[in-house]
């Protein structure tokens, strides 16, 4: 445990950064999930789920969650996926 004020300080709001960065990937996982399983089934919500999708990588990157490339990338992979089916 620290004993200077700042490194105290730093120590609290790394658990509040690393908590907040920790939902927000939960959160991409699952609806990444969600539109993998959307485009692989045979439901009609196949778009609607790509596009939810690529809306939550775009958050995820512009909050430094994710780097601007493997956003690119991912959303890349999607829109592949939902034009081959």
């Amino acid at each position: 445990m620290p004993n200077i004020k700042s490194a105290k300080k730093r120590v609290k709001v790394n658990a509040v950064k690393a908590f907040r960065n920790k939902r927000i990937k939960s959160n991409l996982k699952t609806i990444l999930k969600k539109a993998d399983a959307a485009i692989t089934g045979s439901g009609e919500d196949k778009k609607d789920a790509v596009i939810l999708a690529i809306k939550t990588v775009d958050k995820a990157c512009a909050k430094g969650v994710m780097h601007k490339n493997k956003a690119a990338r991912q959303k890349s992979q999607l829109a592949r996926k939902l034009a081959s089916v």
